[in-house]
């Protein structure tokens, strides 16, 4: 039924409904259990590493070091368990890709994952240590915290794999790319980096954590995005097949109405149809590419840092920026049928797009990191709207089929 359900998303008999609530119930019970495998690693960790210590809450050897350790093995395990059982139950189409794309996007996800759980480990525990000044606790109190952060990162990874979706997804990114920005910044030796613009953070000059957190950042959000899309594109594609129907049917009526009595259609009519359906036809393929291409111009901005190639690395940062204003604008060609909120936020994502450059230069009010910055929000921002927008649709299709 599971089965049935991904192959026709459109329609939903009582049966497959039955089992999709199954499904959720069984997704929730093997999280809890992964939950437990979690806190179980991370209590034998924790009393193996702090046996006869009194770890600190941060540090060298402390809890936020085998806690971010253990959390990040047990958050890639969980999750590994999870998309598993994803693309066997619910998503069957997640495993129906080559298996070339299927890796590469199994990996990035890992690394999202894992690293998230890394990034919240040492982060919470910094915080908390810099509110316990000094503070050291018991092996056994050790083990347990350890042990609660394997548990809590299991969790919440298993249950991300398993109900991956655009939404979620689009969530995580933005959560990776925050969290990976926010550590390179931590780190950076140069603390005047911001002067000059965040690509700064991936240069040798801020550090080798810095440079490999930050570009293995924008390289892993790259793949995400390239992943995203197809995501996107499959739910677009049930929308645009609905649509596609509905325009194809308006006109064949149009040239009823208008047919002579020898049954031949008037010319006029004929290219009058021909350009309302150029016109009212989702073009999915496109968005998909565009997309992709910002995706792989992303991991390209990772891959050559600027102190590598500072040309090569101007021009896929270029083609990043232009795709994406590329859709904003061409979003009521691209996919006619959305609402026209969303094109008006559209053009005025494009919009702010444009004058933040203008402030750079030839204003120059603010510097190029405060640009990144602004374009980063717009895109997340749009981003976000765009999936719900698409959610949206894709459920009025369903409630029209099922009628």
């Amino acid at each position: 039924m599971a089965q049935e359900e991904a192959a026709h998303p459109t329609t939903t008999t009582p049966q497959q409904a039955e089992t999709q609530a199954r499904l959720q119930v069984l997704i929730e019970s093997r999280a809890i259990w992964s939950a437990l495998g979690g806190g179980l690693l991370g209590l034998l960790v924790g009393l193996v590493v702090f046996y006869e210590q009194r770890p600190s809450l941060a540090g060298d050897d402390s809890i936020q070091f085998y806690g971010a350790i253990a959390g990040g093995i047990a958050a890639g395990i969980a999750f590994l368990l999870g998309y598993s059982l994803n693309a066997r139950m619910a998503n069957i189409w997640i495993g129906q890709r080559p298996r070339l794309q299927q890796l590469i996007d199994t990996v990035a996800l890992l690394v999202v994952h894992s690293s998230i759980a890394v990034m919240g480990s040492l982060g919470i525990f910094r915080v908390f240590q810099e509110a316990f000044i000094g503070l050291t606790v018991d092996h056994l109190a050790g083990a347990l915290l350890v042990a609660i952060i394997g548990g809590v990162a299991a969790y919440f990874s298993f249950n991300s794999g398993a109900r991956i979706n655009a939404f979620t997804l689009s969530t995580l990114l933005a959560i990776f790319m925050a969290s990976g920005v926010l550590v390179s910044m931590i780190f950076a030796e140069n603390p005047f980096w911001w002067h000059v613009m965040f690509s700064e953070l991936g240069t040798g000059q801020a550090g080798l954590t810095s440079f490999w957190t930050f570009n293995t950042t924008l390289v892993v959000s790259g793949i995400i995005i390239t992943t995203l899309t197809a995501f996107i594109a499959r739910d677009l594609e049930i929308w645009a097949g609905h649509e596609r129907a509905k325009v194809a049917q308006r006109l064949e009526a149009r040239a009823d109405q208008r047919r002579r009595p020898t049954g031949r259609v008037p010319l006029a009519t004929r290219v009058s149809n021909s350009f309302s359906g150029h016109f009212r036809t989702p073009r999915v393929m496109m968005v998909r590419v565009l997309m992709v291409t910002m995706g792989l111009s992303l991991a390209g901005v990772g891959l050559i840092p600027i102190s590598l190639h500072l040309q090569a690395h101007t021009i896929v940062t270029a083609v990043f920026g232009v795709s994406f204003l590329f859709i904003l604008l061409a979003v009521p060609y691209l996919l006619p049928g959305f609402s026209r909120s969303f094109y008006v936020l559209s053009f005025l994502a494009a919009a702010g797009l444009v004058f933040s450059f203008l402030l750079w230069r030839p204003i120059g009010y603010w510097n190029l990191t405060s640009l990144e910055l602004v374009g980063a929000a717009i895109l997340f921002a749009w981003l976000i709207v765009f999936i719900r927008n698409i959610a949206a649709l894709v459920e009025r299709v369903r409630q029209i089929e099922t009628a």
